[in-house]
């Protein structure tokens, strides 16, 4: 499906704004859906995913175990957003952060119950991002203009 960039768009005028962290992670709540980011053979790789927040982390559930946390602390990035492609307004967060396995039973058996991967594939481990980076933007209309 190709997006239609010959129909007419609102002609407003539009400013991008930063979001501070706390906005940012709370909008990323808001969602359900956004893309990992991570080293594959010495290349960058990106993998849309599911997700959900628990004790600041981002959570997701992969069978990515070898690409995704080859090593102990591997740097990924999680981007997730709500753009609306007419109006060309909504928002974009980044979390740059460390990726570790989890291994808490207790821990894992909640976050399965609570996060549901949208593919009907067994999903093996259950990855946590700490969100050490995270940066957040908003495109919005631009009352000054």
């Amino acid at each position: 499906m190709t997006a239609d960039h010959s129909a007419p768009r609102a002609t407003i005028s539009r400013r991008l704004e930063s979001l501070d962290a706390t906005t940012s992670l709370a909008l990323l709540a808001g969602v359900d859906f956004g893309r990992v980011v991570f080293t594959r053979d010495a290349l960058p790789a990106v993998r849309p995913v599911n997700h959900c927040l628990d004790e600041g982390q981002i959570i997701i559930r992969t069978r990515l175990s070898a690409a995704v946390t080859r090593a102990t602390g591997e740097v990924v990035a999680y981007e997730a957003d709500d753009l609306d492609p007419v109006r060309r307004l909504g928002w974009s967060v980044v979390v740059t952060g460390t990726a570790r396995t989890v291994d808490d039973p207790e821990r894992i058996a909640r976050l399965e119950q609570v996060l549901h991967p949208w593919v009907d594939q067994p999903m093996n481990l259950v990855i946590a991002i700490d969100a050490q980076l995270v940066t957040g933007y908003r495109f919005v209309e631009d009352s000054q203009a």
